[in-house]
């Protein structure tokens, strides 16, 4: 209930944010999924008919999660999330394409892991209400989002972004636009160290998780960790994170490039380091 101001009046709390979200792959789903778990109104595009009926199955029964693949219904979204393919021609294109139908308070984010939010936010033609927006799979359980701002966002912006995360259950850490932000480029070489080490020594992928999992109590091996991302993933990952600092650790293992080549991608396709029924 609001409740009088001094002046007479009433404060008023904010209207919510409506979630439009531009995508149907893993992140896209469990974000729209965990978003209208928190009362968010949520409509989610996909591109083919194929994609919206895996969308939908992904999302889940139960979950009030509107789907379409009309762009034109994400007009209404108050906050637009990008969360397709991670190439820089292909968010920079959906980016142009929400920011033309964007309201005069709309949001624009990106849920990229790994490439410049100043670049993404000039060619968005937004750049003062953009903001990265970097969430965890799986979405539903990862409190993280890793926030980041170009220089022209504005302080509307910027409060209105964290206030969305405290909405959707989130808790929410500003990071500096570095390729990888916090988490991935500490994360990265890791991983990809585990994969070199499984090409000198033959050990099998079991072998090299189960250290990992029983030695320091994580909760997912490196390997499996990199299954659940998608293999492709990590590959576009590795290579932003390489261009950007030109350290050797982050660049994606031959390993990586074949399994991708061969179609293994990881969970996703039922195969990838490990075998998935």
């Amino acid at each position: 209930m609001s409740q009088p101001s001094e002046t007479g009046g009433s404060k008023r709390d904010p209207a919510p944010e409506r979630l439009g979200v531009a995508g149907s792959g893993t992140i896209a789903c469990g974000l729209a999924a965990a978003a209208a778990g928190c009362g968010v109104d949520v409509t989610l595009w996909a591109r083919s008919d194929r994609s919206l009926d895996r969308a939908k199955e992904a999302v889940g029964d139960g979950v009030a999660v509107a789907f379409t693949r009309d762009l034109d219904a994400l007009a209404q979204a108050t906050v637009a999330v990008e969360a397709v393919l991670e190439e820089p021609g292909v968010k920079e294109g959906m980016l142009r394409s929400l920011a033309g139908q964007a309201g005069d308070r709309t949001l624009l984010a990106s849920t990229t892991s790994s490439l410049s939010i100043e670049r993404l936010a000039r060619e968005s033609g937004l750049p003062e209400r953009f903001f990265g927006f970097h969430v965890f799979n799986p979405v539903n359980r990862m409190k993280l989002v890793e926030l980041c701002f170009p220089d022209e966002a504005t302080d509307d912006t910027r409060s209105r972004s964290h206030a969305f995360c405290l909405a959707i259950d989130k808790t929410a850490v500003e990071v500096p636009d570095e390729a990888g932000f916090v988490v991935n480029r500490l994360l990265f070489p890791f991983l990809f160290d585990a994969v070199r080490l499984l090409e000198r020594t033959g050990l099998e992928p079991a072998q090299i998780d189960t250290c990992m999992k029983l030695g320091v109590s994580h909760p997912m091996g490196p390997l499996e960790l990199l299954d659940l991302v998608g293999l492709d993933v990590a590959e576009s990952i590795g290579e932003a994170l390489y261009a950007d600092s030109g350290e050797p650790g982050h660049r994606p293992p031959g390993r990586i490039k074949s399994l991708v080549r061969e179609g293994r991608l990881g969970r996703k396709s039922g195969a990838g380091f490990h075998e998935y029924t």
